[in-house]
This record gives structure tokens, sequence and C-alpha cells, in this order.
């Protein structure tokens, strides 16, 4: 075996079983009976607890000034990405719902000219407005009930937030800075962020039975630990493309798992559109990548 390839090969499964983990946190979501907040601020406040000991002992190096500040802005935006789009489950398909929230490297491309001064390229261009026509479809579809469009208007704040969330990112993530340090300040700030919007809002954070919290452990040590930190964790291993592309298969996997497990068969609207969706991804994201080769 090729040295080179066996040392790629530990990154890559672990891709693999991040992008299985993320995929399924809508299901284990509607598992959990709690409500959206409660299971967003739980997340982030369990992610901690997992990983804030392992902090101390590798004893990292700690950011501060303006990198610290930028990872607690960081933490907050993606506090509002978890609470509206565990939100959007309430209200519209899971199908619909994955979709939608990953849509999000349409936003980065947007947003990455007035922020990075990156420019879009034409096939990025023409993958985000295919896109933009897949979302159209899958805001057609009212299968999931009357209040199904918002679900989707929220799944597309999640995608918004969580875009905001790797921009900010790129600036606050030095190389220098490990995956646990990173994750724990951006997991804390996002609980800090949500704990007042639930206690505002009324939702109750405790009292829940032994079953909701198994879920809310499985949604942790799934989706937060093996998908969010493992991916990022991968980022220093394998090419940034390939974790882009990641997106194009969690619709698939979470719309069949919530087929299998939820017997939610997604309405044809939302099949249709989704498959509109990912092809606009697959052009932006190889948009992207052409752009990055020509320019190195």
């Amino acid at each position: 075996m090729v040295p080179g390839k066996a040392r790629r090969g530990g990154p890559l499964a672990a891709v693999a079983v991040g992008v299985l983990a993320v995929s399924a946190a809508a299901i284990f979501i509607r598992l959990a009976d709690a409500p959206a907040l409660a299971v967003a601020f739980w997340r982030c406040v369990l992610g901690v607890a997992v990983l804030a000991p392992f902090a101390v002992v590798r004893r990292e190096a700690l950011p501060t000034g303006r990198p610290l500040g930028l990872l607690v802005v960081s933490g907050v935006v993606l506090g509002a990405h978890f609470g509206f789009w565990i939100s959007s489950l309430d209200y519209t398909s899971v199908a619909a719902s994955v979709v939608l929230v990953s849509t999000a490297p349409v936003f980065v491309a947007v947003l990455a000219y007035p922020i990075l001064g990156e420019r879009t390229s034409p096939l990025s261009l023409l993958g985000i407005l295919i896109s933009l026509a897949g979302c159209a479809v899958i805001a057609s579809d009212g299968t999931a009930g009357s209040a199904a469009l918002l679900g989707n208007v929220l799944a597309v704040l999640g995608a918004l937030t969580v875009a905001a969330h790797f921009l900010i990112g790129r600036f606050s993530r030095t190389t220098g800075m490990g995956v646990l340090n990173y994750s724990v300040i951006v997991y804390t700030s996002a609980a800090v962020a949500l704990l007042p919007v639930a206690l505002l809002s009324g939702t109750p954070l405790w009292g829940y039975s032994a079953e909701t919290w198994f879920w809310l452990w499985v949604i942790t040590l799934g989706p937060q630990i093996l998908g969010h930190t493992v991916l990022n964790w991968a980022l220093r291993y394998v090419e940034t493309a390939l974790i882009s592309g990641s997106v194009l298969a969690e619709p698939v996997i979470a719309s069949l798992l919530a087929w299998l497990i939820l017997a939610e068969k997604p309405g044809l609207p939302t099949v249709l559109g989704g498959a509109v969706v990912l092809m606009g991804l697959f052009f932006l994201l190889r948009g992207r990548r052409i752009a990055e080769k020509l320019a190195t």
C-alpha cells in the first residue's frame, strides 16, 4: 500500500462518517420530543461538555483579541443557524428542509465577493440561478401542510446563517488553532446566544423524558461531534472542494432516511425541485473548483 494513500484513507473515512452523521440530524431531531430551540441549545451545550475535557488535556493555545472575537461572532451565527433550521422541521418535510438548508454554498458564493473580493465564475453563476429555480419549485410543494412555506423560509434562513458562519470562520480559523478549541468556543457562543432566546420564548429546557435525553445525546454525539466536528478536523487533510461537495449527498441520504424511518414521502415538487437544486449546486461547486485551479 502506498504510504500517502494510507495516510489519506483515515481523513476520507472521516468525511464519509461525517456526511452520514450530518445527514441523519433531521431524523434524530424529529425523534426527540423537545422544542426546536431546546434541541438547538442542548446540542451545543452537550457538545461542549464532550469536547472541553479533551481540549483541556491537549492544552492547545487559546486565541485572543480579534480572532477570539470573530470566533464568538461565528458561534452566535451558528446558534442562529441551528435555531432557524431545526425550527423549520416543525413545519415542512425533511426533504424540503434539508435541500433548502443545503443551499448554503449559494449564499457563500454570493456574499464572498462583497466580503472577500472573490468573484463568481460564469459556471458557478449558472449553478446559483439553477439552484434558485429549484428552490422556487420546492416552495410550490404544499404536501407538508399549509405551514410548509414558513418551514421552507426558516430552512433558507438556516442556509443563509450557516453561510455567514462559514465566511466568518475563514477569518477566524488559523492554521495554529486546533479543532478542539475552535469547536468549544464556537459551540459555547452558540449556546449562550440561544439561551436568552429560548427563555424569552418560554421554551422549556428541562423536564424531558429519558427517551428525549437519549435522542439529545444521539444528536450531540452523531451530527454535532461525528458530523460537524469531524468534518472540521478533516479540512486539514483533504481538499475543501471534497467536503463542500458532500453537501450534494446530504439531502439525498436525509430524504431516504425520512422515507424509511419516518414514512415521510416527499411530494413531487420537492423531488423535482430538489433534483434541480442539487444540479445547480454541482455546477456551483464545479465552477469554484475550476476557478481555484486557474488561480494556482
